[in-house]
């Protein structure tokens, strides 16, 4: 069982930039996969970014390529979404996630299906 708490949403102009991050809770946080997905308002929810379980692969939506940058620290059992040049288009809520870290490349990674574990949400709104 893992538990986990997202933080660091708030409200910035575009072109601003927030920092995520996502505490995890129970075992094995180093065994699993993690992702943040976002959701906004009458849309569904959607991939940004996952890191695989020791940090040494990480895969972006295109729409945030280059913009965000995911990190993970298994040392204190965090997991970072580090995002510039806000655009107005990034507001959701942003779900952090984990998963089984067994498989190969972006769309193996970027399945919703594939994270067991899911945090709350925090709100990020960008105002243009």
């Amino acid at each position: 069982q893992v538990q986990l708490v997202e933080s660091g949403g708030g409200l910035v102009q575009a072109g601003g930039s927030l920092r995520l991050s996502c505490a995890a809770s129970g075992r094995a946080f180093t065994s699993y996969a993690m992702a943040w997905f976002r959701q906004a308002p009458g849309k569904e929810r959607e991939f940004v970014a996952a890191i695989t379980s020791r940090g040494g692969s990480t895969y972006y939506a295109d729409s945030v390529k280059g913009r965000f940058t995911i990190s993970r620290d298994n040392a204190k059992n965090t997991v970072n979404l580090q995002m510039n040049s806000l655009k107005a288009e990034d507001t959701a809520v942003y779900y952090c996630a984990a998963g089984p870290s067994r498989g190969y490349g972006s769309s193996y990674y970027k399945r919703m299906a594939l994270y067991t574990y899911w945090g709350q949400g925090t709100q990020v709104t960008v105002s243009s």
